[in-house]
C-alpha cells in the first residue's frame, strides 16, 4: 500500500483499537477516532436494605471492599470465613456517576463493555433497565448509546446472593436432583455451586474456605466507534507435515457498524512475509478468519517448553483499509508449535500410550496443579503470579495444569507462561459434580468457552483443553450413590454438555491442539464406551489421579505405574510465620479449635500425623509453641518424602513395560499453590514461601536425577534424562553412618549409555552385598547416598539419598548442634552451617522476612554446608541472624 500518513490520520485515525486484546497484543499508536471511556475505580456499593454503604474499587468485589474500608477485619483471620457468611447471603448494589463528552455520545455504537461481572446482576443506566449478566466467566457487552445523556449519568449494578440465586435455580430443577447438593460437612461450605456459572471453590474446597464472592471482577468501560471495533484478535499455528509447511489461522472479532468491504493486511516482518486480503466485514458482531501460508524456504523459530528450548516468537501486524482509510491497526504476538496427544498402541502392554509431543518431540510432563492464588480474584497481582510461575520454573517444571474447578486465569497468567516455557494443562471450570442441561444453562455455557477458547487459543503454552475436572470417574465410580435405573439420564446430560456442546465448540473454534473430556479418563477408549469408561482409572489409558493417605508412601510398589500422573500428593501445613498473622496464641496448638477449622479434609490432620508416624519419631517437647512448630515441620518433611518417593517412581517408569504397565509420560501433583494459610496439598504456601516439597522438587525435577529404590532387598539405581541427546554416565554410591560424618565407603559403576528422553538403570545390587562389603554397616546404622558422573567425573544432576531403615529406627542419630553465619554477599546473604553430626531434613527459617534459600530441607552429611538467601525485601546481617531457626529431624524429640 502507498497510503501516506497524513491522508489517514485527519480521516478515521484508527478508528479501531482493542481494548480486550489481553497481553498478546499491542496498540495503535493512533487513537483520535474510537474513544474509550474506562468506568474502573472508586465506585459506591450497597446492600440491599442500605444499612451498610462505603466505597469500593473496581476491580474488585464486595468482600475485598468491606475489608479495605475497615468494615470487616481480614476475611482469612481465625474463623471469619464463618463469621462473614452473612456478606453471600445478601444482595449487592455497585453505583457509579460519570460523564461522557458530546464527542463520545455522537458515536454511531457505544457499548457498556464488562469484561467479568461475579455472577448474577442486573444492569441499570439512568434508571433504565440495561441488561442481565449471570455468567462469571462472560464477557458482556450493551449497547447503551441513546441511554447516555449530557452531565451525570448514573450506573447501577446489582448482584443477588450467588448462594440464595443457586439453592433457587436447583429449586427449580425438580425433575431430579443434580449431585452434590451440598459439600462434606468439614468444607463448612455452601451448596449447590454446581446450578451457577462461577468460580465452583468459592463455596468451598477441601483446601480452601467458603468465600462466594460478588462485584466486578474485572474492568468495565465504554466503547464508542462510528466504524467498527476489534474484540479480540487471535492466531493460532498450524503445520502440514505432508509439505513440511507452517499455515498461520487468524482470527479477527468485529463488531462493524455497518456492512463494508475493506482490505486486511496481515504481516510478519521478521518472516519477511505480508499478505493482503479483499473481504466483507458483515453489520454486527461477526469472527473473520484468514489463512497466511509461510514460505517453506523460511526457517520459522519454534516455541519450546522449559527445559527443551527457547520461547521464540514474531509480531504480526494487522491493517484493515476502507476505501485508502485506515480503519484498523494493531500488533499481536504469534508463536509457532505444534502440539499433539499420542494414544497408539504400546508394544508388550494392553491399552494404548498417553504422552504430548511437541514439535515432534515426546515431552515428559513435570509439575504441578494450579488453583486460585486467592479467594478474591482483585487481589490476585502481578507480582503474585509471577512469584509463583517463576517458582515452578525454579522447580524444574514444565507444566501446570489449571485445574477445573477455579477461574480461567488471567491474560497475564498465560503470557508469562508463554516467556518461561510452562504447558498449560487447561480445564473447563467444571468439577466435581454433575450439572443441568437445561436451554438457559447450556446457552450461558456455549458462550463461554467460545469466548474463553477465543482468548485463549493463540498463547502456545495451552497444549490441551479438557472438559472437567473428575466429572467422568464420579459418573462411572458412583460418587453421588445414583440408581442403576436413573444412570442413563446422567450420562446423557454428561453427553449433552461436554461432548455435544462443549467439544464441538473448542474444536470448531481451535485445530490447533487436543481435546479431552475429563480427567482423568481413558481417553479414546472412554470415547469408545460412549464416553464414560467402565473405570476411568485404568493405568493402561489415559491419565489416572491417586490418592492414598493410609499405606505407607515409602513403599513405592503402592503407586499406580500409569501412563500420566495428573494428579497425586499428600497433605502438610504451612510455616508458622504463615499462620500466625490469621491467629492467636491459643491456636497454637494441633488439637485446637483453630487447626480443626483450617482441615478442610476429612480426618486430614489425623492423616498427616498416622503417615509421618510410619517413619518418623512426633514432636514430644513440653514447651507447647515448640511442640506446635515442630509438628507443622514434620508434616513438611513428611509430604516432601512422600512426593519424591512417588515422582521418583513416575520418572523412572517412562522406558520400561512391567507386568504391561508403564511409559508413564508426566507427574503434575496436586498442588501448586494455596488459597488461604491453611494445611493443603500445596509445595508454596499462600504468600510465596517455598515448603520442604517445592526444594525437593527443584532435585526431583532435574533435567538429570539418578533414583534409587529397593526391590526384593536389591538397590537399583536409575538415570532418568530430559535432555535430547545421549550421556555416558556411572553412579557413583557413597555409604554414611548415622553416627559419624564422612563417608564410610565409596562403590562406582561401570560407565553406561543413558540415552536422551529415557530413564534406565545404572546400578544394581543386593544391599546385604553393599553393606557386607562396607565394613561395619547395617540397615539400622547406615545411610546412602548417591549421584551419577560422566566419563570427566563431573557431576550431572543432583545428588540424591536413600534409607535402608526408618529413620526412627537408625541407630546412632544424634542432635546435630548445628550452628550458622551469616555473611552478605552481593544482593545475597550466604548462610554457612556447621554441624556436629549426620543431620536430615534440615531446615532453615527467616520467619517473616520473605524470600528464598538456595537449599533447604536437605541431608547435611558433611560438616560444613553454605547455602544462600535471596531476600525478597531488604534486610541485614542482624536482622537474618537473628530470625534464623534451623530444625533437623532429631531436633524435635
Amino acid at each position: 500500500m502507498t497510503l501516506r500518513g497524513n491522508i489517514y490520520l485527519r480521516a478515521f485515525c484508527s478508528v479501531l483499537l482493542c481494548l480486550y486484546f489481553g497481553v498478546l497484543s499491542g496498540f495503535s499508536a493512533v487513537t483520535e477516532q474510537k474513544q474509550t471511556e474506562s468506568l474502573n475505580g472508586k465506585w459506591s456499593l450497597s446492600n440491599s436494605d442500605g444499612s451498610v454503604s462505603l466505597p469500593a474499587q473496581v476491580p474488585g468485589c464486595v468482600h475485598s471492599a468491606l475489608h479495605q474500608q475497615g468494615f470487616i477485619q481480614d476475611p482469612y483471620f481465625r474463623f471469619n470465613d464463618l463469621s462473614y457468611r452473612w456478606i453471600a447471603f445478601d444482595n449487592w448494589t455497585y453505583t457509579t456517576i460519570f460523564t461522557v463528552s458530546a464527542q463520545l455520545r455522537s458515536k454511531q455504537k457505544v457499548l457498556l463493555v464488562f469484561d467479568g461481572a461475579d455472577t448474577v446482576a442486573s444492569v441499570w443506566l439512568n434508571g433504565i433497565t440495561v441488561g442481565k449478566m449471570n455468567n462469571m466467566f462472560q464477557r458482556y457487552d450493551f449497547s447503551v448509546r441513546d441511554m447516555l445523556k449530557d452531565g451525570d449519568n448514573v450506573l447501577k449494578v446489582s448482584f443477588l446472593s450467588p448462594v440464595l440465586y443457586a439453592a433457587e435455580q436447583r429449586k427449580a430443577h425438580s425433575a431430579y436432583r443434580v449431585p452434590p447438593e451440598c459439600p462434606p460437612d468439614v468444607q463448612k461450605g455452601e451448596c449447590h455451586v454446581n446450578f451457577i456459572r462461577k468460580e465452583q471453590s468459592s463455596f468451598s474446597w477441601d483446601w480452601g474456605p467458603s468465600f462466594p464472592t460478588m462485584g466486578l471482577w474485572k474492568e468495565v468501560r465504554l466503547e464508542a466507534f462510528d466504524v467498527l471495533h476489534l474484540i479480540q484478535v487471535s492466531s493460532v499455528p498450524l503445520y502440514n507435515y505432508s509439505l513440511s509447511q507452517w499455515r498461520l489461522q487468524v482470527e479477527l472479532l468485529v463488531d462493524s457498524v455497518q456492512t463494508r468491504n475493506c482490505q486486511i493486511t496481515l504481516s510478519v516482518p521478521e518472516l519477511d512475509f505480508e499478505e493482503t486480503f479483499q473481504t466483507q466485514l458483515l453489520s454486527g458482531k461477526t469472527k473473520n478468519t484468514f489463512i497466511l501460508y509461510i514460505n517453506t524456504s523460511v526457517q520459522v523459530k519454534l516455541w519450546w517448553p522449559n527445559g527443551h528450548g527457547n520461547q521464540p516468537f514474531y509480531q504480526m501486524t494487522v491493517r484493515g483499509f476502507q476505501d485508502e482509510y485506515l480503519i484498523l491497526n494493531t500488533e499481536t504476538k504469534v508463536y509457532f508449535r505444534t502440539v499433539e496427544l499420542v494414544q497408539e498402541p504400546i508394544v508388550g502392554s494392553p491399552g494404548l500410550s498417553f504422552y504430548f509431543r511437541i514439535n515432534g518431540k515426546p515431552v515428559f510432563l513435570k509439575g504441578s496443579n494450579w488453583i486460585p492464588a486467592h479467594s478474591f480474584q482483585d487481589q490476585v497481582t502481578p507480582a503474585v503470579l509471577k512469584n509463583l510461575l517463576q517458582s515452578a520454573v525454579d522447580a524444574n517444571m514444565n507444566a501446570l495444569r489449571v485445574w477445573g474447578g477455579g477461574v480461567y486465569e488471567q491474560d497475564l497468567f498465560y503470557s508469562i507462561c508463554d516467556e518461561l516455557g510452562i504447558m498449560v494443562w487447561q480445564d473447563f471450570m467444571f468439577a466435581c459434580a454433575m450439572y443441568p442441561t437445561e436451554n438457559a444453562f447450556i446457552q450461558t455455557v456455549r458462550e463461554e468457552v467460545a469466548q474463553q477458547v477465543q482468548r485463549l487459543k493463540s498463547h502456545p503454552s495451552i497444549i490441551i483443553w479438557s472438559g472437567n475436572n473428575e466429572n467422568e470417574a464420579a459418573l462411572a465410580t458412583d460418587w453421588f450413590n445414583i440408581s442403576v435405573s436413573q444412570r442413563p439420564t446422567y450420562i446423557k446430560d454428561y453427553v449433552t454438555l461436554y461432548v455435544n456442546n462443549i467439544r464441538k465448540i473448542v474444536q470448531d473454534e481451535d485445530h490447533s491442539r487436543p481435546f479431552l473430556v475429563s480427567s482423568p479418563t481413558n481417553g479414546v477408549e472412554s470415547e469408545q464406551e460412549g464416553w464414560v469408561a467402565a473405570n476411568p482409572y485404568d493405568t493402561h489409558y489415559g491419565d489416572t489421579h491417586f490418592y492414598s493417605y493410609v499405606l505407607d508412601c515409602w513403599d513405592w510398589t503402592t503407586f499406580p505405574r500409569t501412563r500420566f500422573a495428573s494428579e497425586y500428593g499428600f497433605q502438610s501445613w504451612p510455616s508458622f510465620s504463615t499462620l500466625q498473622p490469621v491467629s492467636v496464641k491459643e491456636d497454637w496448638s494441633y488439637g485446637s479449635n483453630f487447626t480443626s477449622h483450617r482441615q478442610h479434609h476429612e480426618d486430614g490432620n489425623q492423616q498427616m500425623m498416622k503417615q509421618a508416624a510410619l517413619h518418623f519419631n512426633l514432636p514430644n517437647s513440653t514447651e507447647p509453641l515448640k511442640r506446635f512448630r515442630d509438628t507443622l515441620y514434620i508434616t513438611q518433611v513428611m509430604q516432601a518424602q512422600c512426593v519424591k518417593t512417588q515422582t521418583e517412581f513416575y520418572r523412572r517408569s517412562q522406558s520400561e513395560i512391567i507386568d504391561g504397565r508403564g511409559h508413564t509420560m508426566g507427574a503434575l501433583y496436586w498442588q501448586l499453590n494455596d488459597i488461604w494459610q491453611a494445611p493443603s496439598w500445596s509445595s508454596i504456601e499462600f504468600g510465596g514461601k517455598w515448603k520442604m516439597l517445592h526444594y525437593f522438587a527443584q532435585n526431583f525435577f532435574a533435567a538429570v536425577l539418578p533414583v534409587g529404590f529397593e526391590d526384593d532387598n536389591t538397590l537399583l539405581i536409575y538415570a532418568v534424562s530430559d535432555l535430547d541427546h545421549n550421556l555416558m554416565l556411572r553412579t557413583v554410591v557413597t555409604v554414611y553412618s548415622w553416627a559419624d560424618l564422612g563417608p564410610v565407603c565409596t562403590l562406582k559403576s561401570d560407565l553406561v549409555s543413558v540415552p536422551g528422553g529415557s530413564a534406565m538403570a545404572t546400578f544394581k545390587q543386593p544391599v546385604a552385598a553393599l553393606l557386607a562389603g562396607c565394613g561395619r554397616c547395617t540397615r539400622l546404622t547406615c545411610l546412602l547416598t548417591f549421584h551419577l558422573e560422566d566419563p570427566s567425573s563431573v557431576q550431572q544432576g543432583p545428588t540424591n539419598h536413600l534409607f535402608l531403615c526408618s529413620p526412627k529406627e537408625a541407630q546412632g542419630l544424634q542432635r546435630p548442634n548445628i550452628t550458622a553465619k551469616v555473611h552478605e554477599y552481593k544482593t545475597d546473604y550466604t548462610i554457612t552451617l556447621h554441624s556436629a553430626a549426620v543431620a536430615p531434613f534440615v531446615w532453615l527459617d527467616v520467619g517473616n522476612i520473605p524470600g528464598r534459600f538456595s537449599s533447604n530441607g536437605f541431608l547435611m552429611v558433611s560438616r560444613n554446608v553454605t547455602v544462600s538467601f535471596n531476600p525478597w525485601r531488604p534486610t541485614s546481617v542482624a536482622e537474618l541472624s537473628k530470625s534464623l531457626t534451623i530444625t533437623s529431624l532429631r531436633d524435635v524429640y
